[in-house]
């Protein structure tokens, strides 16, 4: 009999999900609506032995407990924050995820939000849409990216892949992580505060969680400064998101360009209110390419799981 998997979100690969059709018995949660999905939940749980989530959703205590035959947690994603890796742990619960497949777009996206930032992309369609230029209204001029330093928060897959982006336009590279990275040519920072003096642009690509939640916080922004630019592409948690309003409003940071919010999709009125700030939805790793990548990297992971192989991208 083929093993049952509880699928908490949809791959958009429609490949993808026919082969999880195939090989597995599939209980959708995300096809039940929202008010009856605890009790549907009750009447599957018992069989599941796999769990397809994301890294933005994860799993708790609450639902893992509910699922006492569970062997394995696929997380569709890099982060694995949202997981509770303590109950899992408990457990002997197998943890994936997806790291390697997106890191090229992920790192796409960071550069086309710090240049959307640096030349003002977005008002400037703006200023083309309502007929200002037509009109001969003056254009206030962007910045250029040449000579100015870019501080990567995070050095690992995709911060070093955002590095090397940054070098093509022709910018500094400085870095900084608690533990050095080896190999590397660009400089690390003494501290994250550091790097934010230190730089132009901050560009965070460290990991969510405990330890790094509200890092970028208000004494962080003032040292990247008046005309600096925050760029988050890995989690919200990691920006204190009232600080940076407060920032961005008060002059004390320049602009930010964000993917990435704390509380998503819920983005606060104060921030969507602001003219710095260029926002995009959470789609750094949303390209048809990579979506099928990762769903196909779960999909094997549960296979190898089930057949008895070892897992690609064991988490722990």
């Amino acid at each position: 009999m083929k093993p049952e998997v509880l699928v908490i979100a949809a791959s958009p690969s429609a490949d993808v999900m026919a082969q999880l059709e195939r090989l597995f018995i599939c209980h959708h949660l995300w096809r039940q609506p929202r008010d009856e999905q605890a009790t549907w939940l009750t009447g599957v749980a018992g069989g599941v032995r796999g769990v397809l989530t994301t890294g933005a959703i994860g799993i708790d205590a609450a639902l893992l407990a509910q699922l006492p035959k569970l062997e394995i947690v696929a997380v569709n994603g890099i982060g694995t924050d949202a997981v509770d890796l303590a109950a899992t742990r408990a457990r002997g619960i197998a943890v994936t995820n997806t790291p390697g497949v997106l890191t090229d777009d992920v790192a796409d996206l960071a550069l086309a939000l710090l240049l959307a930032a640096a030349r003002r992309l977005p008002a400037l369609d703006r200023f083309v849409r309502a007929g200002d230029w037509e009109a001969g209204k003056p254009l206030t001029p962007t910045r250029s990216l040449r000579g100015k330093v870019c501080g990567v928060y995070g050095f690992g897959r995709i911060g070093q892949a955002v590095a090397a982006r940054a070098q093509a336009f022709g910018m500094e590279i400085r870095y900084f992580q608690p533990r050095a990275i080896e190999g590397v040519t660009a400089p690390r920072s003494a501290s994250l505060l550091a790097l934010a003096h230190e730089s132009d642009y901050l560009v965070v690509c460290a990991p969510g969680g405990p330890a790094t939640r509200h890092v970028i916080d208000a004494q962080v922004l003032a040292a990247l400064g008046a005309a600096g630019t925050l760029v988050n592409i890995a989690r919200g948690s990691l920006v204190d998101q009232a600080a940076l309003i407060a920032a961005l409003r008060e002059g004390a940071l320049g602009m930010a360009a964000l993917d990435v919010f704390d509380g998503e999709p819920k983005v606060p009125a104060e921030l969507r209110a602001l003219e710095n700030v260029v926002m995009t939805p959470h789609v750094a790793s949303l390209t048809v390419e990579t979506r099928h990548a990762m769903g196909q990297l779960v999909v094997d992971n549960l296979s190898a799981h089930f057949d008895g192989r070892p897992l690609l991208t064991i988490v722990l």
